[in-house]
């Protein structure tokens, strides 16, 4: 790993903190994850493991998306997921990196320094039960996204994708408000092309077609307004619970 900047963070103040493998711990907890937790900062573009690295660490997204990018043995890589905030790094018992994790965008990640966290998941049930459903939960989503990639039209690609990222925005919202769901694109369109396996005009047009379809509201190229959930949802081929049409 490069020389990174440290950065400080209180739990109490903690953005992903309902969200995250921490979420159901105790104050005794939390504080015994204290004591194994370190804060780094990463910017865009700047490698956080590469495959194959051995991890002395696990740890969550606090702000900031990564990607997650898998090589084949000829050279060629494939994006094959997406870090998004509260998202969980690493594995507990797994000593080597499967996948690079990149920084999309300048990213900020709360560490814990493995052995110690394989101990405390041992005797805390709380962060084993949190971890065992945060990883069904990346199961169903892997899922998912092997048929967005393999059936999808383009058109539903990049709804998929906003959809993803605007329900993830939401939740990050203890409360969330009823009413336009607001958030601010973290990809460039060619990182969008990449992950998905379109050329950049096609993003750039589908972008377009939705914008001008009344679907999403797009202020320059980054800042996003969905007015209504429910049409992106359609417009993505899910239903309205977030599952996929029959």
């Amino acid at each position: 790993m490069q020389d990174l900047k440290l950065v400080s963070q209180d739990c109490a103040d903690c953005p992903i903190r309902h969200r995250a493998v921490c979420a159901r711990c105790e104050t005794d907890e939390l504080e015994r994850l204290e004591e194994v937790k370190y804060y780094r900062s990463f910017e865009a573009g700047q490698t956080v493991v590469w495959q194959g690295d051995k991890m002395d660490f696990v740890a969550s997204v606090v702000t900031g998306i990564a990607s997650l990018t898998q090589t084949m043995e000829d050279g060629r890589t494939q994006m094959v997921g997406l870090l998004l905030p509260s998202d969980f790094v690493g594995r507990p018992g797994r000593e080597i990196a499967a996948y690079d994790v990149v920084a999309t965008t300048d990213l900020v990640m709360c560490c814990f320094r493995k052995k110690p966290f394989e101990q405390i998941m041992m005797q805390t049930p709380h962060i084993a039960e949190r971890l065992l459903q945060m990883t069904l939960d990346e199961l169903d989503a892997a899922r998912e996204w092997m048929l967005l990639l393999g059936r999808k039209t383009a058109r539903e690609k990049i709804a998929s994708l906003l959809a993803i990222i605007a329900q993830r925005n939401a939740s990050l919202t203890a409360h969330p408000k009823v009413g336009d769901v607001i958030f601010d694109l973290p990809l460039t369109r060619e990182a969008m092309a990449d992950y998905l396996g379109l050329t950049l005009e096609t993003v750039s047009r589908q972008i377009s077609a939705l914008k001008r379809d009344g679907v999403i509201v797009l202020q320059g190229k980054r800042h996003v307004t969905v007015p209504d959930m429910r049409i992106l949802l359609d417009e993505a081929g899910d239903d309205s619970d977030g599952g996929m049409l029959a």
